[in-house]
């Protein structure tokens, strides 16, 4: 498996935790037993998921650049 596509892969287990963090801090809510880490939880898989969703999204645009950079002159 090369780089990309474990990142991608990465990216897909970090949304499946960002996802159960939100679901628990929603319950925690509901049963008012609510604290500071329960909230901060969801912030460690969100920080990732920006990180590896901006190279992501920022990956076909850098092929782009790299490939009209060798075949351009």
């Amino acid at each position: 498996m090369n780089w990309n596509n474990w990142l991608r892969q990465i990216h897909r287990w970090l949304s499946i935790a960002f996802t159960l963090a939100g679901i628990i801090n929603i319950i925690a809510m509901v049963q008012e037993k609510s604290s500071v880490w329960v909230g901060l939880m969801a912030l460690l898989p969100l920080t990732l998921l920006l990180l590896t969703g901006l190279y992501l999204f920022a990956l076909p645009y850098a092929i782009r650049w790299r490939g009209a950079g060798r075949s351009g002159g």
